[in-house]
């Protein structure tokens, strides 16, 4: 069967019927890559512990804690927002090195801070590290990977985000035996050690092909696909598409792997004007585009996810477990469910698809939270200390919550946002998604301590329920299959042309292009 229609030149949305091995190169890339993504789950889960001895320890308040735990999302989106930038600018890869550079700063102010208000400014710079981190590597994971394998690879970051969760618990439960004075800065401090790893690990790596060809680097981009793809006939095919969408003559830099286009004016190779035709002036299917990304990044945080991650050692307690060993030990529990079940979204995205395993996930969400929710309320009906076996069920449906969240909406909304933009508006396309989700994941872990007092532990988690629920019916009627597309023609999902970027309002906006040829070593 012919892969592609000869009517209309779509490609068929099914995945090849025999997968092709999986790209080692493309693999490596991707893990790299994604490692950025722990620091974002070791600072929200190791603050679910530190928090209790930072209390002790700086006499503060469940207010201050609250917004001290939270505003790091608040504050993570001057990175989001500035990474689109400087990623057309600087390119992807050191835009990863800029991240792991500024979270590193950030984990030492944290740990070394004397009082609450150095606190606070170590949340910040390890905010702008986060907001970084967690643009750049599901965009530079999509634009590396063959389409074979982008699912996979694509879901990489939420796999080291839950890797992180994890090491962030069991940063918890190691070092809560310290001097109150000491545990709470030793988690954090042990958090300023990935970063160096990081930074030196991605300076191997090569930079996003696509980003290449913006910059008019044809020859350079044709080598690293030639590694990245899984045969020489894709890469070429590949390279052609990136060319079509950017408006890159056909034949240009087809002849010469040196050759490099170094008078290619085409506005918006550096992020230019590109504000303008996302928000002022978006096409119908970019304003689409946007919808749904805006939309599954909201629903991702908005069903309470962080909440959970943040506060689970004082949703245990509130069902039964009282001592700090316990709750901890159970919160380990949570984090290796977490990344545990991402694993199944990881092998099943190339083969499943995105929409059945959203729709499955979100699903789960809304059961577990019932139950969870209903557990609670029925512990709270109760005298102290006769609810044992309603604590077992609270502790299941956190972890089967967890676990629903892992196998869906955590690694997909990542996945699907980096796939379905234009080649021209990808990097800050990404970044509204990012601070999307990041807004909302510091509103409700800014809220979740008053919530809980003013509605009840159960209360909170009828309301997550809900949304939820609505976030199911958001994602069957508005987001398209993408499983076995290339990124240049996802775009045709949303009512665009595909091929050539059809981000801009109409022809005579386009800009126009020299193609004068240099070698690469003038």
């Amino acid at each position: 069967m012919s892969k592609q229609d000869a009517s209309d030149g779509i490609p068929a949305a099914e995945a090849p019927a025999k997968r092709p091995p999986l790209n080692k190169y493309a693999l490596a890339c991707a893990i790299l890559a994604s490692m950025n993504s722990i620091l974002l789950g070791y600072d929200v889960s190791v603050m679910s512990g530190a928090q209790l001895f930072m209390k002790q320890d700086l006499k503060i308040t469940d207010t201050q804690i609250e917004i001290l735990a939270g505003i790091i999302n608040i504050y993570s989106l001057v990175g989001s927002l500035a990474a689109g930038r400087t990623s057309d600018w600087i390119g992807r890869r050191y835009t990863m090195v800029l991240a792991a550079a500024i979270f590193f700063a950030g984990a030492l102010i944290m740990g070394l801070a004397p009082s609450y208000a150095v606190l606070m400014l170590g949340r910040f710079v390890a905010g702008v590290g986060v907001g970084y981190a967690l643009m750049i590597a599901p965009v530079y994971t999509a634009e590396v990977a063959p389409t074979s394998a982008r699912g996979l690879l694509t879901s990489f970051p939420e796999v080291f985000i839950n890797t992180g969760v994890l090491l962030g618990y069991v940063s918890n439960y190691a070092f809560h035996g310290l001097p109150v004075h000491l545990s709470w800065r030793v988690m954090f401090l042990v958090g300023a050690v990935p970063p160096v790893f990081l930074a030196l690990g991605v300076l191997a790596m090569p930079e996003s092909p696509r980003w290449l060809v913006m910059q008019g680097r044809i020859g350079d981009a044709r080598r690293v696909l030639s590694k990245t793809s899984d045969s020489p006939a894709e890469a070429e095919e590949r390279l052609a598409d990136i060319k079509k969408a950017i408006g890159i003559p056909e034949g240009v830099g087809d002849n010469n792997d040196d050759v490099v286009v170094v008078a290619l004016k085409n506005k918006g190779t550096h992020g230019e004007g590109v504000w303008r035709d996302l928000l002022l002036r978006p096409t119908p299917p970019v304003r689409r585009i946007l919808i749904a990304c805006l939309g599954l990044q909201f629903f991702q945080q908005a069903s309470g996810i962080d909440s959970v991650v943040l506060y689970s050692p004082r949703v245990f307690q509130k069902a039964g477990l009282q001592s700090d060993n316990n709750s901890l030990g159970a919160t380990m529990a949570v984090g290796a469910c977490k990344t545990l079940f991402i694993l199944v979204a990881t092998f099943f995205l190339d083969r499943v698809g995105r929409r059945p395993l959203l729709l499955t996930s979100a699903g789960g969400m809304v059961v577990s939270l019932v139950t969870l929710a209903s557990a609670l309320h029925a512990i709270d009906r109760q005298p102290a200390g006769q609810a044992t076996p309603l604590a077992g069920v609270s502790i299941a449906a956190v972890l089967a919550f967890v676990a629903s969240f892992s196998i869906g909406m955590g690694p997909i909304a990542w996945v699907y946002s980096s796939e379905i933009f234009p080649l021209r508006l990808r990097a800050q396309g990404c970044a509204l998604g990012t601070a999307m989700n990041r807004i909302t994941s510091g509103a409700i872990t800014m809220s979740f301590i008053s919530l809980y007092k003013a509605i009840t532990f159960a209360g909170s988690f009828y309301v997550y329920a809900g949304i939820a629920a609505a976030g199911w019916v958001f994602m069957f009627f508005f987001l398209p299959e993408t499983r076995g597309r290339s990124l240049e023609d996802t775009e045709k999902l949303f009512g665009g042309g595909g091929g050539q970027d059809s981000s801009r309002e109409d022809e005579g906006d386009a800009p126009k292009k020299s193609t004068e040829l240099t070698s690469s070593q003038q």
